[in-house]
């Protein structure tokens, strides 16, 4: 992985975002669970695991996606 900020081997920091390879979700890392990394949905909802070997750092337009799907989820929430 070049040109991403990461290389080979390096996983993206807690409160990155980050994509689950097996299947495209995107994710916002959270933490780790035994081996595997945690991730949120963009908005919210459930955490899923996934094994560091198929973490991959999100692209930045795909971060720019995941983040105004948080602000707008901001915005909907009753104050």
């Amino acid at each position: 992985m070049t040109g991403d900020g990461h290389g080979p081997g390096v996983l993206p920091a807690a409160g990155e975002f980050a994509v689950d390879a097996r299947d495209g979700r995107v994710g916002r890392v959270t933490g780790r669970s035994g081996p595997n990394v945690r991730l949120r949905p963009p908005g919210g909802g459930p955490e899923w695991e996934c094994p560091p070997d198929a973490v991959r750092p999100a692209s930045p337009g795909v971060v720019l996606r995941a983040r105004v799907t948080e602000i707008n989820r901001e915005g909907q929430l009753p104050r």
